[in-house]
């Protein structure tokens, strides 16, 4: 199934529009999480505790890698696909490079680790895009607008009479999507820039951090970027949800979160 259908699918039958990021920060695992699977097994926990809740999740690749716990990564992974087919699963890895290198780091997101969707800076333009959308079943995610304090320096640039991010939405709406699996990475501290990034990409959906720790907006979020139909956007929150509580109850705490999150979303549908 085409990445685009599979997560349409999801919305509707989650009746949900939250992503939990599952960005893993060993320190503030509860106690009886440090062995050598330990990451695995606080994501099961986490997992278990909220398939029912979300449309998708999102393992970040560098908190991964960082400890050396790629295997437990791809073991994520594998638990989702297996336990929960029906989720999709986003790859955060932001990765951003040309030719043969490019087309590795798709291999590596596609094939190697078995994700659904992957993140990619569209920086270096369209050589860095092609190799993934080349996968057509597969979902590619461009940032575009980012959450982070300092985005606007670049992404607000004028181009020419608008604003580099909205070059982006351009080039991903109308030059770069010919599979139809090509979205956008929005940030919900930007709700302005979000609006006029739906203007420009139609009902394309929007992978939207900054929800929870960063302070984004939710009524301000779905005004700006929810499509006709209440749906177009994967909102992301990590830890808020994975580190509710530091406490045995961590599982039933990140539940509890996204519910809240997921009710919180659905009042502005």
């Amino acid at each position: 199934m085409e990445f685009i259908s599979y997560l349409r699918q999801r919305w509707l039958s989650a009746d949900s529009l939250v992503c939990v990021g599952l960005d893993p920060y060993p320190e503030k695992f509860p106690a009886g999480f440090s062995d050598q699977d330990g990451i695995f097994q606080f994501n099961k926990a986490i997992i278990d505790a909220t398939h029912d809740l979300v449309c998708a999740y999102k393992p970040q690749f560098a908190h991964f890698a960082a400890v050396a716990a790629e295997d437990q990564l791809k073991k994520t992974i594998h638990y989702i696909k297996s336990q929960y087919p029906e989720i999709p699963v986003i790859l955060d890895s932001k990765r951003g490079d040309i030719g043969s290198t490019a087309s590795m780091y798709a291999k590596e997101a596609f094939v190697h680790y078995q994700a659904d969707a992957v993140t990619v800076n569209p920086y270096m333009g369209v050589d860095t895009v092609a190799p993934f959308t080349e996968f057509t079943d597969k979902g590619t995610i461009l940032l575009c607008r980012t959450s982070n304090p300092g985005a606007a320096q670049l992404q607000n640039l004028d181009v020419g009479g608008h604003p580099l991010y909205e070059e982006v939405a351009r080039l991903a709406a109308q030059e770069w999507n010919h599979n139809n699996n090509v979205m956008l990475v929005v940030g919900a501290t930007a709700p302005e820039e979000m609006a006029r990034i739906r203007r420009i990409c139609g009902d394309m959906p929007m992978l939207v951090p900054g929800i929870g720790a960063q302070g984004g907006d939710i009524a301000a979020v779905l005004g700006a970027g929810k499509a006709a139909d209440g749906t177009g956007l994967i909102i992301n929150s990590s830890r808020a949800v994975l580190y509710a509580s530091s406490g045995d109850d961590f599982a039933e705490a990140a539940r509890a979160e996204t519910l809240s999150l997921k009710n919180e979303i659905n009042l502005y549908r």
